[in-house]
C-alpha cells in the first residue's frame, strides 16, 4: 500500500467535483497545469486568474525537506505554535554526506560527523509527525518519486529540484525553508500565477539519444531566465514514449531554466513505474481519471490556443548533447564538440566523469551507463578518466547490486558513492586536482556553476547524459564523439562503442535494500528536542525585528555585485553545510563568491567607514555592529540556482535592508520577502551603472508602501552630486504585511498564540 494512501485517496475523490466546478468558470478547455493548479486552490474561484499577475493561494498535498535545508525550516516551525505538521512532510538526509573514498566509508565518517544534526533532525521529525529518512536511505527527489509523488497531486520542497515529482505528472515546486512552514502549519502557500510553456515532443529517441538531451536540448532553447514565472508542461506522441524516470530527469533540471515547475501528464509508463514501486492502488485510483489527468484533446490539437509559449522537439532527430562550462544552458550538440573544444580552448583530457545524482540515478540510467561500461570490458577497452557512481537511493542501489551492474561497474574501474548528493553540491573531498588548475570534468549531474562541484573556480564542468558520460569516461577526452569515432583498445584494435541499452525498470522488481525510513512518533508531545546552546552546528532562532515605520535613509552599499550572482555566490554550499542549522555561523560565508563590480575581485569590498577592505561578512558585520543597515545591488536574474532560502537569511541577519538588482530569480525573490527583506528592481536597468562604491542610498516611499506602486532611489554620490531612480516591486498586501512583521513567521506565530 502506498504512503499516505487516504490523502491520495481524498485528493482524488475531490479532484473531478472540484474540476467540474472550476469548468463552469473557464468555459474552455484546458491545460493539465491548470486542472493541478486549480483544483489546489484554498478556495473555489470565481473567475480566471491571470498569469504573472495575480497572487494565488494553494492547498499542497506534502512537504519535503533535504537536511541542509531541513534544519532551518524546523527550527523556525518550532516557533509556528502547532502540535504536528498539517499535511504529510518528509526530512531526507542527504546533503551532508561527502564523497571522499567510497559510499561505506564515506557513510560511516558523515554519521559520526553529522550526528548532532542527524539527532535534532530524527527527534523534531518525530515529535511533529514527520516522516524521518536517514543517511543513506537515498536523495530526497528519488525517494519522493519512488515513495511519495502521484499523478495530479501537488508538493512543495525545500530543494530547488523537487520538480523531479513532475516525472510522475505531479506538480512539486521548490521553495524556501519559510514557504514550507506556511504548509506545515495550516497556512496557504501563495505563488503569483504562472505562465505555461508548452513543449510538444514528437517522434521517438534512439540510438544514444537519451531523456537527458531534451532537457539540455530545452535549456539552450530557453536559457536560464527563459522559464522564469512558467510552468513547462510536455505532452505529445513523444512524452509518452519516455520512461517515468526519464521523464523525471527532464523535470529536474526545468529548475535550470528558470521555471516554476516541469509536469508530464498522466500515462502507462507512470502506471508501470507505480505499480513496480508497491503502489498498485495508486495506479488504480489514477487510471480511473485518465482523461482528466492530462490536458484536454482540444489543447493537443491548437496547443498554440492554450499555452503562452509552444516550443516542439522531434526526438526522432535529436542528439546527445553536453551543455557547460560555467552554466547549465550553453548547449552543445554532440557533432559540434569537437570544434567548440578548439575554438574555446576548452582542456580536451576529461580528468573525471560522474554519473547518478538525483537527476539521472535511476535504475533505467544505471542500466544503460553500465551497457558502455560492459562493452568496453568486451571490447579491451576501460576508463581514462576517474569514474564515480552515485546510485538515486538504496532501493536502486540494492537492485543493480543484485541485477549484476554494481559489479560490472567496479570491474570497469568505477568508485560506488554513498546513496547522496555528493559531488553534485559540492560535498566532495577531491584529491586529484589542486584548486587554481584549468580542468575538465563530465558530469550527469543537473548545475554546472563555477566552484559547483569541486570548489575550484578553473573546473569546468559539462553536463551529458550517464551513458555519454561514461562513453567519455572511456575515451577520456572531450571532442569524443561515440556517434563516430573510434577508439583503440589494449591490442592496438580500432573498436567502435554500440549505442547504449537498458531496461526501463529492473526486471524482477526492486529490492528495497536496508530500511532507511523511521515513522514519527504516535505521541510526540512528551519528545524533547535539544539544542546544545554551545553548539556551533544548530543554533534557535531569534525573531527579526520589525520595521519601525520610517524610510530607508542614506544606506551604504555592501555590495555592488557583477554578473551572475547565483544562491552558490551568495551562501555557497560543500563545507559550508555543516552549519546550515546555525545562522550566526554561516552567515560567515555571505557573499564570499560574489564579484565585487568595483574591483573585480571575489568576497571582498570596502567599509566606507573606515576605508579598509575586508571580507563581505566582516564589513557587513561591522555595519551593523554600529547600528546601520546596509544594501545590495545586483544584476540580471539574482539569486538564480538553489532554493536555499539562508541565501535570504543571511543578509537579513547581518543587518541587510534591501536588494535592487536589475532582475530576481523567483524562489529567492519570495525568500527574501519572507525574511522581511525589500527585494526591489531598477525600472531602468540602466540605473545599476549610476551605483558607485562609496554611495548613500535612500529608499523613499516606504510610508506609503502598496501594490504596484513604485519606490524611489535617491543615490548620494561621494562628491556632493545626487542621482535619483525609480524601483520596482512585487508585493502585494499580504507580503507588505510580512515586511512590516519583520518577516512572515513572526505573522504565523502571532496568529497561532
Amino acid at each position: 500500500m502506498a504512503a499516505n494512501i487516504e490523502m491520495i485517496k481524498k485528493v482524488y475523490s475531490e479532484y473531478k467535483n472540484k474540476l467540474g466546478q472550476i469548468r463552469k468558470v473557464f468555459n474552455r478547455p484546458m491545460t493539465y497545469t491548470e486542472k493541478i493548479l486549480y483544483t489546489h486552490l484554498w478556495e473555489t474561484p470565481s473567475k480566471e486568474l491571470s498569469k504573472g499577475k495575480d497572487y494565488s493561494e494553494l492547498a499542497p498535498d506534502r512537504v519535503a525537506m533535504q537536511d541542509a535545508t531541513a534544519q532551518m525550516a524546523l527550527l523556525q516551525f518550532m516557533s509556528a505554535g502547532r502540535k504536528t505538521t498539517a499535511v504529510p512532510s518528509t526530512v531526507h538526509c542527504d546533503h551532508l554526506i561527502q564523497a571522499q573514498v567510497g559510499a561505506k566509508d564515506d557513510l560511516l565518517r558523515a554519521t559520526e560527523d553529522n550526528k548532532e544534526v542527524y539527532d535534532f533532525l530524527e527527534s523534531i521529525s518525530k515529535k511533529y509527525g514527520i516522516g524521518f529518512w536517514k543517511p543513506g536511505a537515498g536523495i530526497i527527489h528519488q525517494v519522493v518519486l519512488e515513495n511519495y509523488a502521484f499523478p495530479g497531486g501537488m508538493m512543495i520542497g525545500t530543494d530547488s529540484h523537487t520538480p523531479n515529482a513532475g516525472g510522475l505528472g505531479m506538480i512539486a515546486i521548490g521553495v524556501g525553508g519559510a514557504d514550507a512552514v506556511d504548509v506545515m502549519a495550516g497556512m496557504p502557500w501563495e505563488l503569483k500565477w504562472p505562465k505555461i510553456i508548452g513543449v510538444k515532443l514528437t517522434g521517438r529517441m534512439n540510438g544514444w539519444t537519451s531523456a537527458k538531451d531534451v532537457i539540455l536540448k530545452l535549456a539552450g532553447i530557453l536559457t536560464v531566465k527563459g522559464g522564469t514565472g512558467a510552468i513547462v508542461e510536455y505532452f505529445g506522441e513523444g512524452a509518452t514514449s519516455i520512461s517515468c524516470t526519464g521523464k523525471g530527469t527532464i523535470c529536474n533540471m526545468g529548475a535550470e531554466i528558470g521555471a516554476t515547475t516541469s509536469v508530464f501528464p498522466f500515462d502507462e509508463k507512470m502506471s508501470s513505474y507505480l505499480r513496480i514501486t508497491n503502489r498498485a492502488d495508486v495506479a488504480a485510483l489514477a487510471e480511473g481519471l485518465t482523461d482528466e489527468l492530462a490536458a484536454d484533446k482540444e489543447v493537443f490539437e491548437s496547443p498554440e490556443k492554450y499555452y503562452d509559449q509552444v516550443i516542439e522537439i522531434n526526438l526522432s532527430e535529436l542528439e546527445p548533447h553536453l551543455n557547460g562550462p560555467f552554466t547549465p544552458d550553453k548547449a552543445w550538440p554532440i557533432s559540434k564538440m569537437k570544434e567548440a573544444v578548439k575554438e574555446n580552448n576548452y582542456p580536451d583530457k576529461i580528468e573525471v566523469a560522474l554519473i547518478g545524482s538525483c537527476t539521472n540515478s535511476s535504475y533505467e540510467d544505471i542500466d544503460r551507463a553500465t551497457s558502455i561500461a560492459k562493452q568496453a570490458i568486451d571490447k579491451g577497452l576501460k576508463s581514462k578518466s576517474q569514474f564515480t557512481i552515485t546510485p538515486g537511493s538504496e532501493q536502486v542501489r540494492a537492485t543493480i547490486e543484485r541485477d549484476g551492474q554494481l559489479a560490472t561497474l567496479t570491474d570497469f574501474g568505477g568508485v560506488i558513492l554513498a546513496n547522496a548528493c555528493g559531488p553534485c553540491i559540492g560535498m566532495w573531498k577531491r584529491m586529484d586536482v589542486k584548486t587554481g588548475v584549468k580542468n575538465t570534468i563530465v558530469t550527469s549531474f543537473n548545475r554546472n556553476f563555477a566552484k559547483r562541484n569541486d570548489g575550484n573556480p578553473d573546473t569546468l564542468a559539462f553536463v551529458a547524459s550517464p551513458e555519454l558520460t561514461t562513453a567519455l569516461a572511456i575515451a577520456g577526452s572531450l571532442s569524443f564523439n561515440p556517434l563516430t569515432d573510434e577508439l583503440v583498445n589494449d591490442k592496438g584494435e580500432k573498436v567502435k562503442l554500440d549505442p547504449p541499452s537498458g531496461e526501463e525498470l529492473p526486471p524482477k522488481g526492486f529490492d528495497r535494500g536496508e530500511e532507511g525510513f523511521v515513522p514519527p512518533a504516535k505521541d510526540g508531545s512528551k519528545i524533547d528536542v535539544i539544542v546544545d546552546p554551545k553548539s556551533d552546528r544548530l543554533q534557535l532562532l531569534k525573531p527579526f525585528m520589525q520595521w519601525d515605520g520610517k524610510d530607508y535613509i542614506d544606506l551604504p552599499v555592501l555590495l555592488k555585485a557583477k554578473g551572475k550572482c547565483t544562491t552558490d555566490h551568495i551562501s555557497m554550499a560543500g563545507p559550508w553545510l555543516k552549519f546550515r542549522g546555525h545562522l550566526d555561523n554561516l552567515s560567515n560565508n555571505m557573499f564570499i563568491g560574489a564579484i565585487n563590480a568595483f574591483t573585480g575581485d571575489a568576497g571582498k569590498v570596502k567599509n566606507v567607514f573606515t576605508g579598509e577592505y575586508k571580507s563581505i561578512p566582516e564589513v557587513a558585520r561591522e555595519y551593523k555592529a554600529k547600528g546601520t543597515g546596509w544594501i545590495v545591488v545586483g544584476d540580471e536574474n539574482y539569486g538564480e540556482g538553489s532554493s536555499r532560502e539562508h541565501a535570504a537569511m543571511e543578509p537579513r541577519f547581518l543587518g541587510g535592508k534591501a536588494i535592487i538588482v536589475k532582475s530576481f530569480a523567483r524562489i529567492h525573490e519570495t525568500n527574501l520577502k519572507k525574511q522581511g527583506m525589500l527585494p526591489l528592481t531598477f525600472a531602468n536597468p540602466a540605473d545599476y551603472d549610476k551605483i558607485m562604491e562609496e554611495d548613500k542610498l535612500s529608499i523613499i516611499g516606504l510610508t506609503e508602501f502598496a501594490p504596484e506602486k513604485q519606490l524611489k532611489l535617491i543615490i548620494k554620490h561621494n562628491d556632493g552630486s545626487k542621482d535619483e531612480a525609480l524601483l520596482n516591486q512585487t508585493f502585494n498586501d499580504a507580503q507588505i504585511k510580512w515586511f512590516k512583521a519583520g518577516s512572515a513567521l513572526n505573522l504565523i506565530a502571532q496568529s497561532n498564540k
